[in-house]
């Protein structure tokens, strides 16, 4: 899958994303507006990840959805 899709409809997603990653809340989720590098670093500050594990993290989800 193509991050530019989940992009395109990040309403429906940012659910899948709040599943994958639990701490982060609707209001952030809703201010990435599906940007990946935003997202990248939120999920960095919030589960303490180094920006290579969160990218990999993220492709291996892209796959899987």
């Amino acid at each position: 899958m193509n991050w530019d899709i989940i992009e395109g409809n990040w309403t429906e997603w940012q659910g899948k994303v709040r599943s994958a990653y639990g701490k982060l809340t609707d209001d952030e989720l809703q201010q990435v507006k599906g940007d990946r590098e935003q997202l990248e670093g939120l999920i960095q500050q919030k589960y303490g990840k180094s920006k290579e594990e969160v990218r990999k993290e993220l492709d291996k989800w892209l796959e899987d959805a």
